[in-house]
């Protein structure tokens, strides 16, 4: 019986113009750098880094046309030709009338939380993400998960795992209500549980249950892009229609959105709060003077602004959502062949590793997901993050549910298919060797956030 082709690699739909140099330190030097570095891998230099997947927010390649946008910046601080540009492109994306720039995503959050929540309030989502998660409970409110069940299962193949939990949803906005919930909030993608898409279906129900509360959804659109695509090939009756037809269906269900546009808007900074309401749209520009910037750059050079508009259009491109999936699903084949377990079915923007059957032998106590990033560096300087009990906390009481996964983030339009094939030949070899792996203890723990300037030690 003949074995199974390897996976094919997708073709690239773009030529490379500049090349940028890749470190490679050697094993001794990756052991100075865990050692100086606190066994953090926020902590080291990029220069001490092989290949860097900790993330695909800012760190992806912008096109030609997103360069030659960048030089025809109007730096002007008000009335800015680059803010008419992006507020008409957001406009027709969307349909949101109100478009208020920040810098990046977490400055969005900022700014709708702030604006919208008080002490005590209650802020369902389908799973909250790091910083969103962290702004609710700044604000002195509740971040409540309503993710449907299978989204706890990594080796489920249910085709949206990032679907919200509508009878659950329901539960809590009747017995809240809208002076208790200031909004839904829906994540496209479920960064937090494995890049998974949401149903457009799902989000109708939602949003029927959410008004009949009186109580407005707003998206997490920063990966809106990834997730119509997703749609288009999953949900019935989706397949003939565009990239920008199903997100409008999503938007068209919404009050208003946060994005960082560092994903799906393909640049290395910037972002935006949208939204249908005047009034709070008025409060947010009142917010955005006093900690971004005027309303027409909201902390950002203009030029930004220019780069972010080519950018939100080129995101909806099928050729590029092909190869950019593509990718995606390319390392989760060549993981498959080496038997390392990851979450399913692959989402995307990444592949998760799925640590609890990674490191079957660790306890939670070991910090495992923590373990493993460590490994992957130590291995081959391969730079993973840890999302689970150490990014969100770990969950008890009866009938509650966490992951614990490693996120192998792949940035938009950078490596290569033989970099990939490096990075499963890494995660390979470490998982060949998992049961000599080692916990970690963490000696400085911050207040918020911990994922990003903890300290740790070997066990």
């Amino acid at each position: 019986m003949s074995s199974p082709a390897p996976p094919r690699p997708p073709f690239e739909p773009y030529k490379t113009k500049v090349v940028e140099r890749i470190p490679n330190p050697t094993r001794e030097e990756r052991e100075r750098a865990l050692a100086r570095a606190h066994y953090n891998l926020f902590n080291l230099r990029s220069d001490e880094v092989r290949i860097d997947l900790l993330t695909d927010s800012g760190t992806g390649a912008m096109s030609d046309r997103q360069w030659a946008a960048m030089m025809v910046g109007d730096e002007s601080y008000a009335g800015s030709r680059n803010f008419a540009h992006f507020e008409e492109t957001v406009r027709s994306l969307t349909g949101f009338p109100h478009i208020i720039p920040a810098h990046q995503g977490r400055a969005a959050e900022n700014l709708l939380f702030s604006s919208l929540c008080r002490p005590g309030s209650i802020v369902p989502n389908n799973m909250h993400f790091d910083t969103t998660q962290a702004h609710v409970l700044h604000q002195h409110a509740t971040p409540v998960n309503l993710a449907v069940a299978e989204a706890y299962d990594p080796e489920s193949d249910f085709p949206f795992k990032g679907n919200v939990d509508v009878p659950a949803l329901e539960r809590l906005l009747r017995e809240n209500g809208p002076d208790k919930v200031p909004l839904v909030m829906v994540t496209i993608t479920n960064n937090t549980g494995g890049g998974q898409p949401v149903s457009l279906e799902n989000l109708r129900q939602v949003a029927a249950t959410a008004a009949a509360h009186r109580v407005p959804v707003y998206l997490d659109m920063c990966r809106w892009a990834e997730n119509s695509y997703l749609v288009r090939e999953r949900e019935p009756g989706m397949g003939s229609r565009t990239v920008p037809e199903i997100g409008r269906a999503f938007f068209d269900l919404a009050a208003g959105a946060t994005m960082s546009a560092k994903k799906d808007g393909l640049v290395n900074i910037g972002g935006f709060v949208a939204t249908r309401d005047e009034r709070l749209a008025e409060k947010l520009k009142e917010a955005l003077v006093l900690f971004e910037g005027f309303p027409t750059y909201g902390g950002l050079a203009r030029r930004d602004l220019e780069a972010t508009s080519v950018g939100l259009v080129e995101a909806t491109d099928l050729e590029y959502l092909e190869h950019r999936i593509g990718q995606v699903r390319y390392l989760a084949g060549l993981l498959a062949e080496c038997g390392v377990p990851f979450f399913r079915p692959v989402g995307g923007h990444g592949v998760y590793l799925d640590v609890r059957r990674f490191l079957p032998h660790l306890t939670a106590d070991d910090l495992p997901g923590q373990a493993l990033v460590v490994e992957l560096y130590r291995e081959g300087g391969v730079r993973a993050v840890e999302v689970g009990s150490l990014m969100f906390g770990t969950s008890s009481g009866p009938g509650s549910r966490s992951l614990e996964l490693v996120r192998l983030a792949i940035p938009r339009r950078v490596y290569s298919a033989g970099q990939l094939a490096y990075v499963a030949d890494v995660v390979g070899r470490v998982h060949a060797r998992r049961a000599a792996i080692r916990g970690v203890r963490m000696v400085y723990r911050p207040e918020r956030l911990p994922h990003f300037t903890a300290r740790f030690e070997p066990k």
